[in-house]
């Protein structure tokens, strides 16, 4: 049996676990730390990663998410994923709330949150704010691999755009 010293011992070993032995073993502990502590705001992210991409509850993923924002607003790491879920329900209100957090919190990858903007108007078939998304992405983006992803999505939208216009134009002529 583990004896935790402090409930940032036991948080690491719940990320541990949930991250790369068993995500049984941590979402128990996460719990186990929330139960004690319902206040700490980063178990509440990871019961929200664990909820999203291992369990695919998005509702409870969402409550966790929201949950570790309202409790620590100027954690980073929350607002990626959580705006990724967001934007993968297709809630607008939430996504531009999400966003204009994100956008002015330290230490959150500006480019990552231009980037999920753009995939929600794009989806939405808004090309020019999907276009416009993607151009903020690009301007604030600092690693290759992430430029040459931006690049082919203002690529996708712009022949989107020409596709469009070009059906509308033979529709209407």
């Amino acid at each position: 049996m583990n004896t935790y010293y402090t409930i940032e011992e036991k948080y690491l070993q719940a990320v541990e676990e949930a991250t790369y032995r068993d995500s049984a073993k941590g979402l128990q502990l996460l719990k186990e730390i929330i139960e004690h502590d319902p206040l700490y705001a980063r178990a509440h992210f990871q019961l929200g990663k664990l909820y999203y991409y291992e369990i695919r509850d998005y509702q409870i993923a969402g409550f966790y998410f929201k949950t570790c924002m309202e409790l620590e607003p100027a954690f980073p790491d929350n607002y990626f994923h959580y705006l990724s879920l967001v934007v993968f329900l297709n809630m607008e209100k939430q996504a531009g709330i999400v966003s204009e957090k994100a956008l002015n919190t330290p230490g959150v990858d500006a480019s990552e949150i231009y980037d999920l903007l753009g995939l929600f108007a794009e989806k939405a078939r808004d090309w020019n704010k999907a276009l416009k998304a993607y151009q903020n992405a690009f301007i604030e983006v600092t690693t290759k691999c992430n430029k040459e992803e931006i690049e082919e999505s203002i690529d996708r939208v712009k022949v989107k755009m020409t596709r469009t216009a070009a059906y509308q134009y033979n529709l209407t002529g």
